[in-house]
């Protein structure tokens, strides 16, 4: 099964293009949900969010719905990963308010940071069983074996992630479940990719027993557009894709 959406639904350049114009905004998270299956909350990363505010998105959205959640920048950009048993608790905490549309939890890792293979280790073990986590490292010493080996060793995920229609990470598959983030395209108009760019990496994602892929390239809601375009080629190609596209 291949989840398909964006990263993020709370921008006011997709009034119009994808919100009804008269849809409040204290509505639209029952509106996207009509359409995707699943979400990447990006506001977790800069602020936590109360447990409170996890479970009504729990309650307003369907039973089959996703949340992945990028994990706090305290843990992945203050910390650096250091001593995480308590950001790794507090965050999972609150993030339990999901219950059971809970997703993964993505590490973005800050694109200065240098490999530290113990450090990675620790933060992985600091999870609850069951927990899937994808790790989006920045900076390229991390592409090395060991951390390929402790990725596979925690049943964790190379996040893949996509700039300028190339993936800038290596294609590794560390674990039986994917992650993808697409960053920006190179077709017009920016920031959107093309048909070439999103069949191809629905091609390398048919290796995933289930995979999520999120369109961070928001602007212009290219984001909506190209998760609705990424589901049609992938559907073509025989793929189980989740809800994308009209309600």
């Amino acid at each position: 099964m291949m989840l398909i959406g964006t990263s993020g639904w709370q921008y006011r350049d997709w009034r119009g293009p994808f919100y009804p114009r008269e849809l409040p905004q204290r509505a639209w998270l029952e509106h996207y949900a009509g359409v995707f299956g699943t979400v990447e909350v990006n506001n977790a990363f800069y602020r936590l969010p109360e447990r409170s505010t996890f479970e009504g998105w729990r309650d307003r959205t369907p039973g089959d719905f996703v949340v992945a959640v990028k994990a706090s920048r305290y843990l992945t950009h203050v910390r650096r990963l250091r001593e995480p048993q308590e950001p790794v608790g507090r965050l999972m905490e609150r993030a339990g308010g999901l219950g059971d549309r809970l997703g993964p939890v993505l590490l973005q890792l800050p694109p200065t940071m240098r490999v530290d293979v113990a450090a990675l280790d620790a933060t992985l073990a600091a999870f609850p069983a069951g927990v899937r986590v994808a790790v989006e490292p920045r900076h390229t010493s991390w592409w090395v074996d060991e951390v390929r080996q402790v990725l596979r060793d925690r049943g964790a995920a190379l996040c893949w992630a996509d700039r300028g229609s190339r993936p800038v990470t290596p294609l590794w598959a560390t674990s039986d479940w994917g992650y993808l983030r697409l960053h920006e395209g190179r077709a017009k108009p920016w920031p959107r990719y093309g048909r070439t760019a999103l069949d191809t990496w629905a091609g390398r994602l048919a290796q995933f027993g289930e995979s999520y892929v999120y369109c961070n390239n928001d602007p212009g809601c290219a984001a909506v557009r190209d998760a609705l375009a990424l589901a049609r080629l992938a559907r073509r190609r025989g793929l189980e894709v989740g809800r994308a596209g009209a309600p």
